[in-house]
């Protein structure tokens, strides 16, 4: 067991050290596509740490990610402070935004909370928008930096290995283990004295650090930051389907769905911009009835029929 989780990192070190190399490869059109690729492993595996053990739905990626842009952009154009600074308090404010969040929510469950976080990054775009329009007196903020998309890239690829890290050390400890538990029945959990509104709280608010961080990382991108794009709920739609896609229950999964998402989806932007909405109706559908537990998942059932087989 222990062998194998080393062996588990070691591959995961290795494709780390490879997608480093990436930007020094790619240029251009395809630079940006890894960009995307990368800000989807981070998003989805942060997603996965927590919705992967607890089987909770979380729809608030878009307001974490919306609400380290926003900030980001407006500590740079109105008070004129470092990139640098403003990146280090922005994955705070993320954490503090899921902490309150989960301290509301968390006592839901199935579609209640799907419904409640869904609602909740709405009222925060919308409270951002109206603020900006009314109060502000325009529109969009202005992220100037000398960064490009080499840079973000692998600003990204660290984040998203200290995802992965962490996750993978959470998997290992009692917390874990805890929302194992939690996952499988949670009035069992309670019975056996776990706290499981304190264990789900922990989690939620890594989700919130990470995608404030991720936001704020991905904002000298878009340069014009504007409240309905960084807190678009496509988003939150987006990183739900990668990380189910490769399989949740796996920490690695969204590593696998996202290289075949990420291109059909940049496809179908070029090529069917119209029918983007469509296409994301079609893939939950796939994932639903023939993908129920990821590539991941279906890969392992091969594998197991293969060894049944064998024996």
């Amino acid at each position: 067991m222990i062998r194998g989780s080393f062996t588990e990192l070691l591959i995961i070190a290795l494709l780390a050290a490879f997608a480093a190399t990436v930007p020094l490869i790619a240029n251009g059109y395809w630079l940006s596509v890894c960009v995307t690729g990368m800000m989807y492993i981070a998003l989805a595996t942060s997603w996965s740490m927590f919705s992967g053990p607890t089987h909770y739905i979380s729809l608030a990626t878009a307001a974490f990610f919306g609400l380290g842009g926003y900030l980001l952009a407006t500590g740079m154009s109105d008070y004129q402070q470092p990139f640098w600074l403003m990146l280090a308090i922005v994955p705070f404010t993320g954490a503090v935004l899921a902490a309150l969040i989960g301290l509301a929510t968390l006592r839901l469950s199935g579609v209640y909370f799907v419904i409640f976080t869904l609602g909740l990054a709405e009222m925060i775009r919308n409270l951002v928008s109206w603020i900006q329009n009314n109060f502000l007196g325009s529109r969009g903020l202005y992220v100037l930096t000398d960064y490009t998309e080499k840079h973000i890239y692998w600003m990204l690829l660290a984040v998203a290995a200290t995802v992965y890290m962490l996750g993978w050390l959470i998997n290992r400890s009692r917390l874990g283990f805890s929302l194992r538990i939690i996952g499988g029945d949670e009035t069992v959990a309670r019975h056996v004295g776990i706290n499981t509104a304190t264990a789900k709280v922990i989690l939620f608010i890594t989700t919130g650090f990470f995608g404030a961080l991720v936001g704020g990382i991905l904002a000298p991108r878009y340069s014009y930051i504007e409240p309905n794009q960084v807190f678009s709920p496509q988003l939150s739609f987006l990183v739900v389907i990668v990380a189910l896609l490769g399989g949740s229950g796996r920490l690695w999964g969204p590593l696998v769905g996202v290289i075949p998402f990420t291109i059909l989806w940049e496809l179908v932007q070029t090529y069917f911009p119209n029918q983007t909405t469509l296409f994301l109706g079609v893939v939950f559908l796939v994932i639903v009835y023939f993908l129920p537990h990821g590539v991941v998942g279906r890969l392992e059932q091969i594998l197991k029929q293969v060894r049944k087989r064998r024996s």
